[in-house]
């Protein structure tokens, strides 16, 4: 039997593989597409002949070629025409029964046909590589054609013309060689691959042929079928050395994604789905399922909740309007915020975790690298691998400031724009950010603004929609049931409360709603029009502060949507409406409160200074300038009285502004105890 095995030709059993139903119809859709590979399952092959399938993972190199063959022999019966036209037909293996894990491989593995997974961390251009090099003797003209392989290019040993027979010298001939396309991938182990303290290791992959190069982008997920080489790296004037390189040259690729985008979910998956949006309580829910194990902060899952679904993006001729929103927590030490960006990071269907020490603009944004040959190349950041994800920066307020800039544009334009090194790129960062602050003093002071409390740029502040303070005070009520909670988690070493929704659910469900576009209906028009005539008619009388501005409004609409979103509806209620004025009256209420006059003040996260402040430092300044008049040096004791005589400002409020304005150096002390204006 197994002599008998030992005669059937591989190619003849190719051949009746490929005569199957599905087959046929493969091959005959390559003519229509003008493709010139096949993609075989490597299941089929198995079912099919297991001896084979096995023969194929161990000498890949010539079963492809067998199977290659029988193939373009198939492609010749079903479609003679466009068998002549493409030389060849390339063979594709696609999901093998195991998969390797990138450390593991090695010397064994040498030559073998193997499944990677990976994220792509870097890919060249596109690049033609000779396959077949035409050679012109330069003495007699004849022509000789090489067959390539490995990294260099071969000339012909000797002239092929019998009477010539010179070893050389030879001219290489570009218009008779033929060129296939190629292109180099770094592909990195997935985080979670990998053991506990270890590095992630890379892997440099080939890619031959027109149908896989540019498939992948630096960011995605892949899986790619392919044979392990190695080769020796030569060192100039030495040799080659004895340690090889492992790579592996791709025989296929697919493009996973990050999961829940490119997996639609099953028919009883959509059917669970469309039953909870038809739930009353959907929102609850939803929010419930949000970190369960984190006790308490409702109005702060209910600001995730909208920000993992976002709202509608729109893109007009002139200017586009981003529908992902932005939030940020800032909360005294031991509030839990971390651990919330970590589980948003995990429940996103595009999440990414970075903290922010370790943070540069280059690892947000995007680096410009240069490669092996001298070229330079882009390899995109955090926040262009979340793209239509979500980004959680952690510990904002530690970062440099120079690094700090780079999110400004991301968080408002969605793009990143590089010009470094002779590359001019605009990438997108359709990204929503989740950004966790500590105060600047430790600790909130409840009597001093947000600009004061967090060691943030205003320009930033005013990019978040919505802003969360989380103040840890103590409450003998809530700090019981808390404590209960804590320990509870500790004895069990389980949630003592249950996620309504199983997290992996609740992933489908987001990417699912994310297909649905809300539309404003008028109901919810008229409250959110109203609600800001509101807040603006506030702040019509002279002297009182500016309650809000449009880029609220804009947060209002978002956040509205969202809400709409989730309960997959198409059209934005006034219910939704109003749940999102609610959200954002008590964002506005912990951060935008003129603690002065108790009124609200969106200039504190515009400009970092209350209407009141800023009333006080024009009469400090216009008092100094007066009596600059009369002596050009002002005696800084003489200003402090004649404020507290004729304006009523208390001498440590003075002494206040006037530190502030001394460091942002609007004034100056010419000599100790004189003040003078700039």
């Amino acid at each position: 039997m197994a002599k008998e095995l030992q005669t059937i030709d591989p190619q003849e059993r190719f051949l009746e593989f490929f005569k199957r139903e599905k087959y046929r119809q493969r091959i005959s859709q390559m003519a229509i597409a003008g493709r010139e590979s096949v993609t075989v399952d490597f299941m089929d092959l198995f079912g099919f002949d297991q001896r084979l399938a096995e023969r194929l993972l161990e000498k890949p190199d010539d079963y492809l070629q067998y199977a290659s063959n029988a193939a373009y022999a198939q492609l010749g019966i079903q479609d003679a025409e466009y068998a002549e036209k493409i030389e060849k037909v390339t063979v594709r293996i696609v999901q093998l029964l195991g998969k390797e894990q990138l450390r593991k491989l090695g010397s064994k593995q040498l030559g073998k046909l193997v499944m990677v997974e990976g994220i792509v961390v870097r890919a060249t251009p596109v690049r033609p590589m000779v396959m077949k090099a035409s050679f012109k003797c330069k003495r007699c003209g004849t022509q000789t054609q090489v067959e390539q392989s490995g990294p260099f290019l071969r000339a012909p040993f000797e002239c092929s013309d019998p009477s010539c027979r010179q070893k050389g010298p030879f001219e290489f001939v570009q218009e008779e060689s033929t060129f296939i396309d190629s292109q180099d991938l770094r592909l990195q182990e997935r985080p979670e691959d990998l053991p506990p303290g270890q590095l992630p290791r890379t892997l440099n992959v080939k890619l031959v042929g027109s149908e896989i190069v540019d498939l992948a982008r630096p960011g995605d997920h892949v899986s790619l079928v392919g044979i392990v080489r190695a080769f020796a790296p030569s060192r100039p004037g030495i040799g080659k050395l004895r340690t090889f390189i492992l790579h592996v040259d791709a025989n296929s690729l697919e493009v996973l994604g990050k999961e829940p985008e490119t997996s639609p979910p099953s028919p009883e998956e959509e059917q669970k789905i469309l039953e909870l949006a038809k739930d009353p309580w959907v929102h609850r829910k939803i929010m419930n399922s949000i970190a369960p194990s984190i006790y308490g902060y409702e109005h702060i899952k209910e600001a995730i909740m909208y920000l993992l679904f976002g709202g509608v993006s729109k893109a007009l001729p002139d200017i586009t309007v981003r529908g992902e929103m932005n939030a940020l927590l800032i909360g005294d030490p031991g509030t839990a915020k971390s651990q919330l960006l970590q589980y948003v990071a995990r429940i996103a269907p595009r999440g990414l975790y970075t903290s922010g020490r370790g943070t540069t603009a280059a690892g947000l944004t995007a680096a410009v690298i240069r490669e092996k040959g001298g070229s330079m190349s882009l390899e995109a950041g955090a926040l262009v691998l979340a793209d239509k994800g979500i980004a959680c920066i952690d510990e904002m307020d530690k970062m440099r400031p120079e690094d700090r800039v780079a999110i400004h544009e991301a968080m408002e334009q969605h793009t990143v724009s590089v010009a470094k090194g002779g590359i001019v790129a605009t990438l997108n960062a359709r990204t929503a950010i989740l950004a966790a602050a500590n105060p600047s003093l430790g600790r909130y002071e409840p009597h001093r603004t947000v600009a004061e409390n967090i060691s943030l740029p205003v320009t930033i502040l005013s990019r978040f929609d919505l802003i969360f303070v989380l103040r840890d005070v103590p409450d003998r009520e809530a700090d019981g049931k808390m404590s209960r909670h804590i320990l509870e988690i500790h004895r069990r070493g389980a949630s003592p409360v249950e996620a309504q929704i199983d997290p992996e659910l609740v992933r489908k469900y987001i990417s699912y709603a994310k297909g649905i576009k809300p539309v404003l209906s008028n109901e919810a028009l008229n409250r959110l029009s109203d609600f800001y005539l509101a807040m603006r008619a506030a702040s019509e009388t002279e002297g009182s502060p500016v309650a809000i501005t449009a880029r609220q409004l804009e947060s209002l609409v978002r956040i509205a949507e969202a809400r709409a979103r989730v309960a997959l509806r198409k059209e934005v209620s006034g219910e939704d409406a109003e749940a999102a004025i609610a959200i954002m009256k008590r964002s506005l209420e912990e951060v935008g409160i003129d603690l002065s006059s108790f009124k609200m003040d969106i200039d504190i996260i515009m400009t970092g200074k209350p209407k009141s402040m800023r009333d006080r430092l024009q009469i400090i300044l216009s008092v100094l300038i007066d009596m600059e008049k009369v002596t050009s040096l002002v005696e800084k004791s003489a200003l402090m009285s004649e404020l507290e005589s004729k304006h009523k400002i208390p001498r440590a409020e003075t002494e206040r502004m006037l530190g502030q304005l001394l460091r942002e150096g609007t004034i100056y002390e010419p000599k100790e105890g004189y003040l003078k204006k700039t």
